[in-house]
């Protein structure tokens, strides 16, 4: 088919739009570029890069380096390139969080600990479950990662500055040599959408408010007071006055670098909510608040990996168990289950039981099957017979970690089955990674080997997009 020009003139669809030996100078002018130092005082990058090329190859054909092409369209190229290898950047670090995770989760299947709701004692967990727990989030992180990376891995070049071209350029070649996996097709939503880059910065505000969580978490276990886990000395400092402190401060730093991330996800959709379509120039002062949050995530991933494998985890549970009344739950599955007494009247009657305990000074330890007799017949005015065996259980903090035997419970059982599960899920993880990796690796040396084919074909010469130098 043929095509009319702007001056009504039949153009065949054939017809190339630059001679082949111009478009080998042009790619030698950019390989030569490439290596050089562009003109700062230029009006932005891409203006240096046309004067570098129009000082290389001249004005007859370097002034046509820019057909066909928009700043609009470039920039968002230009973004979607370096945001997708970042993506992946932050995948592999994901996925290495999860593997420190689940390889401490080992070390710890048989580690009680004392986990809280409200900040109040509430029920024994294994440490290697609380773990597993955190390798679940940073599953969803890595999921919305995926997601995102599918709706940034489009190709906007074709685009213009709007409304496209009227040279009749292969938008699907030129996504393809790119390694993109298809095109972002309508040109105006092409230069005029930046939701991928505030999607980005949502994924990323989850990411930091899960990393942020973990950190508060082991601020206010390492404390005295909790203590539940032992920092590392060179992920803690000491007090200028007071010489016995031991304080948390990288992961201090984590919790607040979370509020500088939600923070840019707040400026940037703010910045974009009340824009006209096609292209902004406000886009300038979004794309700074993705890089710097990028930044801010992979330090705090990286300080994670450095942190796990050195901390500790306390191992005084007997004692905090029985002094903060941990097993009282199961006390009341017990009256429950055995002694056929109603669910909320055994409830009831355990928290009086506890009452009574912390009016005497006493602990769990202290409970005899008379005095729970004595307090369920002052209670409930039921008649109560517990046998010592039944009191006697519920000392021992790991059976009663070992009885929630419920899938993704905290039994050993049900831990060692998570973990198994956990390892594959990563594994599958780090296959995708490779393989996203990889299809962008295989476009690029098509691409080298288109350029490598098309100066053997219109001059002989060899030029090497990889090594500018050949």
């Amino acid at each position: 088919m043929a095509r009319l020009s702007e001056t009504g003139r039949i153009i065949p669809a054939t017809l190339k739009i630059i001679e082949e030996k111009d478009g080998a100078e042009l790619l030698k002018a950019l390989v030569k570029c490439s290596g050089s130092e562009l003109d700062a005082s230029a009006e932005d990058v891409h203006m240096a890069i046309e004067e570098a090329v129009l000082k290389e190859a001249g004005e007859r054909v370097g002034g046509n380096l820019h057909i066909a092409k928009s700043r609009n369209d470039q920039v968002t190229a230009a973004i979607r390139i370096e945001l997708r290898n970042e993506l992946l950047d932050l995948m592999r670090d994901v996925a290495h969080l999860q593997d420190h995770l689940i390889e401490l989760a080992e070390e710890h299947v048989s580690t009680v600990i004392l986990e809280f709701t409200h900040l109040q004692p509430a029920q024994l967990v294994t440490f290697a479950h609380y773990l597993l727990s955190h390798v679940a989030a940073l599953e969803r992180d890595m999921q919305r990662l995926q997601s995102s990376y599918a709706r940034d891995n489009l190709c906007p070049l074709g685009a213009g500055a709007l409304a496209t071209t009227s040279f009749p350029i292969n938008r699907d070649r030129t996504a393809e040599l790119l390694g993109f996996n298809g095109l972002a097709e309508n040109s105006i939503d092409a230069v005029g959408s930046r939701d991928f880059v505030t999607e980005t910065l949502a994924v990323l505000t989850l990411i930091a408010v899960n990393l942020s969580r973990f950190a508060e978490d082991l601020i206010i276990w390492s404390s005295p007071s909790f203590g539940v886990v032992e920092l590392p000395d060179e992920f803690a400092s000491t007090s200028s006055i007071m010489p016995q402190k031991k304080n948390p401060e990288v992961l201090e730093v984590i919790r607040a670098r979370a509020s500088h991330v939600l923070g840019d996800f707040v400026a940037s959709v703010a910045a974009v909510k009340s824009l006209p379509s096609t292209y902004n120039l406000d886009f300038q002062e979004v794309t700074p608040n993705l890089w710097a949050s990028i930044e801010k995530v992979q330090t705090s991933l990286d300080m994670f990996h450095k942190l796990l494998p050195k901390l500790k985890v306390t191992n005084d549970i007997f004692d905090k168990a029985d002094k903060n009344f941990v097993a009282a739950t199961e006390l009341t599955n017990v009256l429950f289950s055995k002694y056929d007494i109603p669910f909320r009247t055994a409830h009831r009657v355990v928290g009086a039981l506890v009452k009574s305990l912390i009016g005497a000074k006493k602990t769990f330890a202290d409970i005899t099957p008379s005095l729970l007799q004595k307090v369920a017949e002052d209670v409930a005015g039921i008649k109560l017979t517990v046998s010592a065996d039944d009191v006697k259980t519920l000392f021992n903090p790991i059976l009663l970690v070992e009885a929630c035997k419920v899938k993704g419970g905290p039994a050993s059982t049900e831990v060692k089955k998570a973990i198994k599960s956990w390892k594959k899920k990563v594994l599958l993880n780090k296959s995708i990674i490779l393989q996203m990796g990889n299809l962008i690796e295989e476009a690029e040396n098509k691409l080298e080997n288109a350029v490598q084919a098309y100066f053997s074909e219109s001059s002989g010469e060899n030029v090497s997009l990889k090594n500018p130098n050949l």
